[in-house]
C-alpha cells in the first residue's frame, strides 16, 4: 500500500468532538510553517533533511540488552497493539523466564520466527520461540483452558516444544465458555453505550474473580467440589440475563470436559508465586510480558472503556507475586502513530479516508478479533502520562516505516479545552475528552523505504528528527526502533 498517492492532509484540522479529522486535497507545500490550534510550528525546509552526519553511534545489540535489570518488564503505552510481542520474542534469547502477569486471550501477540513464520499467540507468552525460556501464566491472568490447549498444540504441530516449559498458576482464575457468551450479553444490553470488547469473555470472569465466586485453576485438582462451584457460576449468569439458557445438561457437559482438561493441564499447574521467587534468589533473568496497555488500565484508561486488569507497572507485583523493589527496568512499546480497537475517547484520530489508508498501510487489523483498528497521530499528552505512571527507562517505538511515505508527520502534542484554557494531563473526565482540542507540531516526513536499515545513522535526518522529538517532549530515550515485521527489523539506539 502507497499512501503517499493519495493522502494529503489539510493544513487547517477540522475539530470535532473528540478527534481530529484530516480532509484529503491533492497536492500541498508541505515544507512550511503551520498554524495549529492558535500555535505556530515551524516545519524544517525540505532541502536540509537530504542526508546529515550524525555522530550517536548505535549501540550493539546485546550490550544493550544485557545491560538490562534481572527484573524488566515490557509493556504498552497506548490502547494496546504496540508490537510488544516482537519485543519480549528478541529480549526472550536473553532472559530465563518470560512471564505472563495479567489479561487473557483478548491479548494478541504476533511473533515471527528465525524462518518468517508467523505466530500469533493470546495466552501462551511471546518467549515460548526461544528454546531455553521458561514461560510463565501467572495468577493474574484468566486462563481459557480451550483456548490455551489451542495455542499449545498449534505450536507444537509447527515444531515448537512446549513440554515442561509453560507453568500455569494454580491461583490463576478460570474462563469459561459461557463467560464468553455473558460477555456478548452485556454488550448488546449496553446497545449504543457498549464498550467494544473482545467478546472473550475476560471482564466476566474478572467480575467472577472479585465477587469471589471464580473458580480457579487450583480447583481442578478436587473434582468433588467442582460441579457445585461450576453450577453456582452458571446459576448466577442464568438469574443475570433472561437470554442466557442454562439447562442441567450443560452442567454434565462442561463437568466432563473439566475433567479430561484437568488431567492434561496438571503437569503444568504450578505455584508460580514460589517459581517466580526462587528464580529471583537464584539470580535468574526474567522478562515480564504485559497484555493491552496504560490507557486501557482499569483505573488509568479511559475509563469505563478499558480492560478489566492493570496492564501498568502495578499489575507486575500483584499479577506474579512479586515485589516492587525487585523490578527493575520497564519497557514502553509505543507505535510511531496511535491505534485503538472498540469505542471510547481517542484525541488524535483521524477519521475517514486519511484513517483507512494508515489502517491499511500498517495493517492495521487485531490479532485476536481481526477488527480493524481506528488511527490516528501519535499522541504525546496520552504518552506522558503513560510514562509518568510506568517510570519507563526506556521506550521501543515500533511501525516507524509504517509513516515512511508521508510527505508530513503530525504530532498531538497539548490539550486545550474549548475556552483554550491548557489541559496540562490526560483528563480522566469523558466529557473533558471529548470537547478537547488537540495542538499538534508538524514534521516534515521523510518519504524514502527504510526498512532495511538497522543502524540508527542511517536513518533520513528527518526520522531521526522526530524520534528525538518523542524524546524530547516525553522525556524518556528511544532505546529500540521497528522498521518492519521481522524480528531483525529493529534498530538499536
Amino acid at each position: 500500500m502507497n499512501p503517499s498517492s493519495t493522502l494529503r492532509l489539510d493544513r487547517n484540522p477540522v475539530y470535532i468532538t473528540g478527534s481530529t479529522h484530516y480532509k484529503l486535497f491533492q497536492a500541498s507545500p508541505f515544507c512550511r510553517q503551520y498554524h495549529l490550534s492558535g500555535t505556530i510550528r515551524k516545519a524544517v525546509q525540505c532541502s536540509s533533511l537530504k542526508s546529515t552526519p550524525v555522530n550517536e553511534v548505535t549501540r550493539d545489540p546485546v550490550s544493550r540488552i544485557d545491560g538490562l535489570s534481572q527484573v524488566s518488564g515490557v509493556l504498552g503505552c497506548q490502547w494496546g497493539d504496540e508490537g510488544k510481542g516482537k519485543l519480549v520474542d528478541i529480549l526472550a534469547q536473553h532472559f530465563d523466564v518470560v512471564a505472563r502477569c495479567q489479561g487473557g486471550a483478548n491479548a494478541g501477540h504476533t511473533i515471527y520466527n528465525s524462518e518468517g513464520k508467523k505466530f500469533a499467540l493470546h495466552l501462551v507468552p511471546s518467549g515460548i520461540l526461544n528454546e531455553e525460556t521458561l514461560c510463565v501464566i501467572g495468577n493474574g491472568v484468566v486462563v481459557h483452558l480451550p483456548g490455551l490447549f489451542k495455542e499449545i498444540d498449534g505450536l507444537e504441530s509447527n515444531g515448537v516444544s512446549c513440554d515442561g516449559r509453560i507453568l500455569v498458576s494454580d491461583r490463576a482464575h478460570l474462563l469459561f465458555d459461557f463467560h464468553q457468551v455473558v460477555d456478548g450479553l452485556r454488550e448488546a444490553e449496553l446497545a449504543k453505550s457498549f464498550i467494544g470488547t473482545t467478546k472473550r469473555g475476560i471482564g466476566p470472569a474478572y467480575s467472577s474473580k472479585v465477587i469471589r465466586n471464580g473458580i480457579r485453576v487450583g480447583d481442578l485438582r478436587h473434582m468433588d467440589t467442582f460441579p457445585q462451584k461450576l453450577e453456582n457460576l452458571l446459576l448466577d449468569a442464568a438469574s443475570r440475563f433472561k437470554d442466557f439458557h442454562y439447562e442441567p445438561g450443560m452442567l454434565k457437559e462442561e463437568v466432563e470436559k473439566y475433567k479430561r482438561f484437568a488431567e492434561r493441564l496438571e503437569p503444568f499447574i504450578a505455584d508460580t508465586i514460589l517459581v517466580m521467587n526462587e528464580s529471583i534468589s537464584q539470580k535468574k533473568k526474567i522478562l515480564v510480558e504485559g497484555g493491552q496497555a496504560t490507557m486501557l488500565d482499569i483505573d488509568f484508561g479511559t475509563y469505563p472503556f478499558v480492560t478489566s486488569s492493570s496492564p501498568s507497572a502495578g499489575g507486575i507485583c500483584t499479577g506474579l507475586g512479586i515485589a516492587p523493589r525487585v523490578v527493575g527496568d520497564l519497557i514502553g512499546v509505543v507505535k510511531a502513530y496511535t491505534t485503538r480497537v472498540g469505542s471510547g475517547p481517542f484525541p488524535t484520530e483521524i477519521l475517514g479516508q486519511s484513517g483507512d489508508l494508515l489502517r491499511f498501510a500498517g495493517q492495521e487489523f487485531g490479532t485476536t478479533t481481526g477488527r480493524p483498528r481506528r488511527c490516528g497521530w501519535l499522541d504525546v499528552v496520552a504518552l506522558k502520562f503513560s510514562c509518568d505512571i510506568n517510570g519507563f527507562s526506556s521506550m521501543n517505538l515500533t511501525k516507524l516505516d509504517v509513516l515512511s511515505d508521508l510527505p508530513e508527520i503530525h504530532l498531538g502534542v497539548a490539550y486545550k479545552d474549548v475556552d483554550g484554557t491548557p489541559i496540562k494531563s490526560f483528563p480522566g473526565d469523558l466529557r473533558v475528552l471529548e470537547r478537547l482540542k488537540v495542538e499538534y507540531e508538524v514534521l516534515p516526513g521523510w518519504q524514502i523505504d527504510i526498512s532495511s536499515i538497522r543502524n540508527y545513522a542511517d536513518l533520513p535526518l528527518a526520522a531521526r528528527r522526530y524520534v528525538e522529538r518523542i524524546e524530547e517532549l516525553v522525556g524518556v530515550p528511544v532505546h529500540y526502533i521497528g522498521v518492519g515485521p521481522g524480528r531483525d527489523a529493529l534498530i538499536y539506539k
